[in-house]
């Protein structure tokens, strides 16, 4: 298995470039809760502390793409030091309007400047389909190994973001994902050799990358996973407390995230057989049912019991997670044109955004109106959505791939 990993590693620079980015990557996690932590102790209110948090989600949603586009157009380290450097004025305008008590608006003004944060996961990605898009067992390794580093940003991102502002300061989760961000974008743009080409005329000619049917099938559908997410994390939470053991909440959230890194670790040795599509559907169906065992857990178990029974099954669901995740950017990789692969890529994050903010707010209603319990039929209707889009856009993913997929490899040694 480890070896598969070695290989990736091989080419020169691919390791620097791969740190540097999840050094990066790791704000993307941090700065929503680190906002609502911070506000809710400054202004005394979740409710403006959770609108300013949505109104950064709506703004890197409709800018974050656009942001990409202008990367494939005109290169990584052209675009990304501007839009950093845009990302953290604001983020320094709206800790001094936290502290100084400026009036509310300013905080939706900077959360919308804090938009243009550049995807570095995204662009982490195409340098690997640089590197090795003539290699596919390569790359199913290097995607697999970025799926577990988002997992690993997004279990140690939000402690870090929650116990400093907690135990320090306010303001330190939203400041040390800043830090972070300047870090990791200089580091990962002052590796030059391994930026992908930029092909102007080629992206002026093929417009946006979601004009993809392909492409759209997916965004669609990671809506609907980002709803899973968003959910799960809201009612678990809710379920928590009402067994009276708030604080175990994260720790049953880890397990879950705990079952996808796991999950990413074995896939990206594997070498999976059939379509991408194929795969990509059997995986959604996987997250479906995965979340199935949630209601009834929650229906029969309480206490110390149910909270074991909830971490025992989403240990179960989180396992279909990156191995979906995985082949749905090795899809974005064949539906769109290599010239508009950050901007592909940056649209799934998008709708999975989208579906988080989508899911955890819904879900919050359905938890005051009847119940933690109840509400993990939350997760249950998203995935079902997301099992119907897929089925039926199967077609669209399959007549957008740009090229016959290439066999698999047996084997996963060998140069």
């Amino acid at each position: 298995m480890l070896s598969s990993y070695r290989q990736i590693f091989a080419a020169p620079g691919s390791l620097a470039f791969s740190a540097s980015g999840f050094v990066s990557r790791l704000p993307i996690s941090m700065t929503g809760i680190g906002i609502v932590t911070m506000l809710s102790q400054l202004r005394g209110s979740y409710g403006i502390a959770g609108a300013v948090s949505a109104v950064l989600a709506l703004s890197a949603a409709a800018l974050g793409p656009q942001v990409s586009r202008l990367v494939d157009r005109h290169g990584q380290r052209r675009v990304t030091l501007p839009a950093t450097a845009l990302t953290l004025a604001a983020a320094t305008a709206l800790l001094a309007c936290a502290r100084l008590g400026a009036p509310d608006w300013t905080l939706f003004v900077c959360a919308v400047g804090m938009g243009v944060m550049p995807s570095t996961g995204s662009m982490v990605r195409a340098r690997w389909a640089h590197l090795y898009r003539d290699r596919p067992e390569r790359l199913h390794t290097a995607y697999s190994f970025e799926a577990v580093m988002d997992e690993v940003c997004f279990i140690v991102g939000p402690i870090l973001s929650i116990g400093l502002a907690t135990a320090v300061f306010p303001e330190a989760g939203v400041a040390l994902a800043a830090v972070f961000l300047l870090v990791g974008v200089v580091l990962f743009t002052a590796q030059r050799r391994t930026e992908p080409p930029v092909h102007p005329a080629a992206h002026r000619a093929g417009g946006s990358a979601i004009r993809s049917a392909g492409l759209q099938v997916l965004v669609v559908t990671f809506v609907a996973t980002g709803a899973i997410f968003g959910s799960v994390e809201v009612v678990t939470v809710a379920f928590a407390e009402d067994q009276g053991h708030t604080a175990a909440s994260s720790l049953v959230l880890a397990v879950y995230a705990l079952g996808s890194c796991l999950a990413g670790v074995v896939f990206g040795a594997l070498r999976p057989k059939g379509s991408m599509a194929g795969r990509f559907l059997g995986g959604v169906a996987a997250m479906a049912a995965g979340m199935l065992p949630l209601v009834l857990v929650a229906a029969l178990l309480d206490g110390t019991a149910g909270l074991a029974g909830i971490g025992a099954a989403l240990f179960l669901a989180g396992l279909s997670i990156s191995p979906t995740m995985i082949t749905a950017m090795a899809l974005v990789e064949r539906l769109v044109p290599a010239a508009q692969l950050t901007e592909g890529m940056t649209w799934t994050t998008t709708g999975l955004a989208l579906g988080v903010a989508l899911g955890s707010s819904t879900a919050g209603w359905v938890v005051d109106g009847a119940g933690s319990a109840t509400a993990y039929w939350v997760p249950v209707s998203a995935a079902l959505f997301a099992v119907v889009t897929a089925v039926g856009g199967l077609p669209r993913l399959r007549s957008g791939l740009r090229s016959p997929e290439p066999e698999p490899v047996a084997s996963s040694t060998g140069p």
